[in-house]
């Protein structure tokens, strides 16, 4: 099963990622794409996020999680121009946390480097719940 909530406008690589790709042959069906806009923000994504990710858990009851989630959907990023902060970002990671189910969590995509250093480390923080004010020093 491939959830992939993702900017889609047709022409933006590669290309593929459109609401009807669904999957082929045995895999059909596991395979859900999210297309999104340009300038989704912190409570547009949540609002999609949270309950087609309790449909999917709900159905197809996965016995662990794998959540590759890039930077690149964070406010300030030159190829995403998406408007999520970086506490947005972490919260769908809070969130696939109250499954319960093992987690393996990556980093991935980002081109503004001081946005994706910030956001791994506090998501970092986040899921081995270090609280973010014991990390200012």
């Amino acid at each position: 099963m491939t959830v992939s909530f993702h900017k889609y406008d047709g022409e933006f690589f590669p290309g593929t990622g459109n609401l009807g790709e669904v999957g082929a042959g045995p895999g059909q069906y596991y395979a859900i794409n999210v297309p999104l806009s340009d300038g989704m923000d912190d409570e547009s994504y949540e609002g999609l996020f949270r309950p087609i990710m309790d449909t999917i858990m709900a159905k197809y009851q996965p016995d662990a999680i794998v959540l590759q989630s890039g930077a690149d959907s964070l406010t300030g990023d030159r190829l995403g121009k998406f408007n999520l902060t970086i506490q947005g970002h972490a919260r769908c990671h809070e969130y696939m946390m109250r499954f319960g189910k093992p987690m393996l969590v990556l980093g991935g995509g980002g081109y503004k480097i001081v946005n994706v250093a910030r956001c791994w480390t506090y998501e970092t923080a986040v899921l081995t719940g270090v609280h973010w004010d014991a990390l200012r020093m």
